[in-house]
């Protein structure tokens, strides 16, 4: 038989007892081959970064190896010898003895699809070691990171575990994690409810960790509405009405849970007619409910000023006759002489639903009381944008607030736009509006004066803020913002000129009712913007309050 034949025939088989082993234990490998006696054995080993090396461990069939790594062998014999083919190889696994652990952040106990989370893979011990992981789905899918933590988007339910390597040995690893079970929910929805004019968010299923996220619509656009707490209130009160939805949002970047079904939330509008008092006119209020139906009773209220808000507050006082609510949707008060604030609100069902209250609106007095009131630096109604105003209250109060409403509806505070000291209200710069002022107190509103903001370029009337008593004198100028005094001016009341020759002011040495009305002026081919000269006289009006019904107080 020859022997070149037997061996070209001949391949080594290399076994192993087992294929991993723990740090610091030796696995024995075995090579042979059959059919024939008298053999001799070559070791090698490589990596999947490293070229193969001999082993030098003895020419026996059997070695015991601690390194991990891909080893094969063959057999020789004879002189000049003779090899076997060499044997598949076979990969030596080492075991590290360190605990790993699969941590979850955020930690909480329930997770939603779709949501971030971010699974870390601890090693316990191992210090100064440089670790790469490998981390098994739940479909027993592996793959590598070189970070411990991994952020996945939740989305298949089942075990996640990890283990971990050195980063030079890719034969050596710990054990599997115990693994991390992570049932993840279906995408929750928010619920809104309601409680007068509070407004509650929460998420259903109840979960932790939640900010919450409440909207407005206003003419088909979803307004987001913001409260002191917004990113952690669930609650917020609503002073405005309008069709409102929540949702919750948490996690970085932020999951939002599906918006909850909307909530309407009903303000009535109160109107107020006429805006300015006049002696023995009577003053409507009318409350109006959008969509309104049968069944509504209507509530009206005095709107009393509270200073311990600085943004500027009521409280509400029911107006006589009031307190059961009345059928029509509007109030007459007879004889009112003072500036006033009223607000409304309606009512129906049983037990009682409320709406929110409406807006406050005034009903403004131009006369002059010692209790309350105001006075303006510079005198006139008429301002450029980029002069400073001083609005001053006096009166039987030691707190005064000033209030503006910027026609047609809005209300706000001098903390809003000007600098409140002492009583006065300074401000820089007056805005491009028409608008009226006030003063308040804890128990009084002053008279009101109308002020109005012109550009720089544009012609100005200087006209009295302030009504002029019937038989007192009163001038009246015009002027440019770079110029105190135009020469060269006509004068208007009510469009009509007033005298055919220019002048430089007009005087009217004792004002008459028939002296009231719309003022403007002319020069050099410009004109100024008109403005009210109210007139006033000493008699004093009664006030009396009643309803429809003329029922007096």
């Amino acid at each position: 038989m020859c022997l070149s034949n037997i061996a070209d025939r001949a391949r080594a088989t290399l076994t192993a007892a087992t294929t991993t082993v723990s740090v610091g234990d030796r696995v024995t490998l075995i090579c042979s081959v059959e059919k024939s006696a008298g053999w001799k054995y070559e070791w090698f080993r490589r990596t999947s970064h490293t070229s193969e090396d001999t082993i030098n461990d003895g020419l026996n069939g059997n070695i015991r190896v601690s390194q991990g790594g891909i080893y094969r062998c063959r057999g020789f014999r004879g002189e000049p010898a003779v090899y076997s083919d060499p044997s598949d190889e076979v990969t030596i696994q080492i075991t590290f003895s360190n605990k790993v652990s699969v941590t979850q952040k955020p930690s909480w106990s329930q997770i939603f699809r779709g949501e971030r989370i971010t699974l870390t893979c601890e090693v316990q011990g191992g210090e100064g070691v440089q670790w790469e992981y490998e981390w098994r789905t739940p479909q027993s899918q592996t793959f590598r990171t070189k970070q411990k933590d991994w952020t996945i988007t939740a989305s298949i339910s089942g075990d996640y575990s990890c283990k971990s390597r050195p980063t030079d040995d890719s034969y050596s690893a710990t054990n599997w994690s115990e693994a991390l079970r992570l049932s993840f929910l279906d995408p929750p929805k928010a619920q809104i409810s309601r409680s007068g004019g509070t407004l509650t968010c929460s998420v259903n299923p109840s979960s932790s960790g939640w900010s919450y996220y409440f909207y407005r619509e206003k003419n088909q656009e979803v307004l987001t509405v913001q409260n002191t707490d917004f990113h952690s209130n669930r609650e917020i009160r609503v002073s405005q009405g309008g069709v409102y939805k929540c949702r919750g949002g948490r996690g970085e970047p932020v999951y939002h849970t599906e918006f909850s079904d909307p909530v309407t939330i009903v303000e009535p509008v109160l109107r107020v007619s006429p805006w300015w008092l006049s002696p023995g006119a009577s003053v409507t209020l009318s409350c109006e409910v959008e969509h309104v139906s049968a069944g509504w009773s209507f509530y009206w209220y005095k709107a009393v000023p509270d200073l311990s808000h600085k943004s500027g507050s009521y409280s509400y006082e029911l107006l006589p006759a009031s307190s059961n609510g009345t059928a029509d949707n509007s109030y007459i008060i007879h004889g009112q002489t003072h500036t006033a604030g009223y607000v409304c609100r309606a009512g129906r069902g049983e037990p009682h639903f409320y709406t929110l209250y409406s807006q406050p609106h005034f009903v403004w007095s131009g006369d002059l009381h010692p209790s309350a009131s105001l006075s303006v630096s510079p005198d006139r109604v008429q301002h450029f944008t980029s002069d400073s105003v001083s609005l001053s209250c006096e009166g039987n109060s030691a707190e005064w607030r000033v209030s503006r409403f910027l026609l047609p509806d809005f209300l706000s505070f001098c903390s809003d736009w000007g600098t409140m000291n002492g009583s006065t209200c300074h401000v820089q710069k007056i805005q491009s509006s028409n608008a009226v002022y006030w003063c308040e107190s804890g128990s009084a509103f002053s008279n009101a004066v109308n002020i109005t903001g012109h550009y720089d370029d544009e012609l100005l009337l200087l006209s009295p803020v302030h009504p002029v008593t019937e038989g007192h004198s009163v001038t009246l100028g015009c002027k440019l913002r770079t110029e105190n005094l135009l020469s060269k001016v006509f004068f208007y009341q009510n469009d009509t000129i007033i005298q055919s020759e220019s002048r430089v002011e007009m005087i009217i040495p004792a004002v008459s009712k028939s002296h009231e009305g719309f003022y403007k002026c002319q020069s050099s081919g410009k004109e100024s913007p008109q403005s009210w000269l109210a007139v006033t006289c000493q008699e004093i009006f009664p006030v009396v309050l009643s309803m429809n019904n003329n029922s007096s107080i």
